[in-house]
Order: structure tokens, then sequence, then C-alpha cells
């Protein structure tokens, strides 16, 4: 029987969605021109680095990743906030969208660790599969069980 290995795949988030969520989080982030800005240059430009390190962890199929990535951006959202960098208009909206992309990255996490469970379940079960079982030891003869056992020996009278 010839056995071949597969690489399986971790299921990830699909293309469209991860250039979704980053357009979606680079949006919340776009500046406007305003007499009041919602968001201060320099907070976009710290909030939009950040938006890429989710954007490459999520393309790169790593949501665990992509994830913390995402907290540490709802973090400096929040500060930003706090700082008055960020309206509050505008930190609601960001945090829309933060809340939006952590749900596909999670889904996206929870399929990959399913799918890696099925994958160790099916390769346990192919390796037992492939163990031919033990033969079973013969059982001892019930007959004579030789000189010296229930015979009587020398120099005895029975």
């Amino acid at each position: 029987m010839k056995w071949t290995c597969t690489l399986h795949r971790r299921p990830s988030l699909p293309r469209w969605k991860t250039v979704l969520a980053a357009g979606l989080l680079s949006a919340a982030l776009a500046g406007c021109s305003s007499a009041a800005p919602d968001l201060e240059s320099d907070a976009a430009q710290q909030l939009q680095a950040k938006v890429l390190a989710v954007s490459q962890s999520a393309a790169g199929k790593d949501p665990a990743g992509a994830l913390k990535s995402l907290d540490e951006l709802a973090v400096q959202v929040d500060a930003a906030a706090a700082a008055g960098n960020v309206s509050f208009k505008r930190h609601q909206s960001i945090m829309k969208a933060v809340d939006a992309v952590r749900a596909d990255l999670t889904a996206a996490q929870a399929a990959g660790a399913a799918a890696e469970a099925a994958a160790a379940a099916a390769a346990a079960q192919a390796s037992q599969a492939a163990v031919p079982p033990a033969p079973e030891a013969p059982a001892p003869a019930q007959g004579n069980p030789g000189p010296g056992k229930g015979e009587k020996g020398k120099g005895k009278d029975g």
C-alpha cells in the first residue's frame, strides 16, 4: 500500500475580505479637510501603520498576529481619542471597523484550528490503520505438566 502525505492549508480570510478589511480601516482613518479635523495627521499616520500590520498579518494567513495588531490598534485609537486627536464620531467609526475585522479574523482563526484538529485526527486514524495488529501469542498447552509436577518423584511411595 502506498501512502502519500498531503499538506493541509489552514483556512484563511479570502483575499477580498482582507482587502475589504484594510479598506474599511483605511477609510475610517482617512483625513478630512474640514476646519476641525476628525483625526490629527500624526495620529492618522500612526494608526495607518498599525492598519498595515493588521493587513499584512491577515494576508500572510496569520489571524493570531492580525488579532494582536488589531488589539494594539484599538488601544492606539482609544489613546488618540483621549488625547483629543480623534473626534468622537471618528473614534466610533474606526472602532466599528475594528470590530468587523475582529469578527472575520476570529472566524478565520477558529476555522484554522478546526482544520488542524481534523487533519491531526485523520493522521492519527491513518497511522492506526497502517499498523497491522500484533499476532496473538499461542496459549500454553493444557496437557501433561511434565516430570516433577504432579508425578511422584524418585524414592517417594505413594
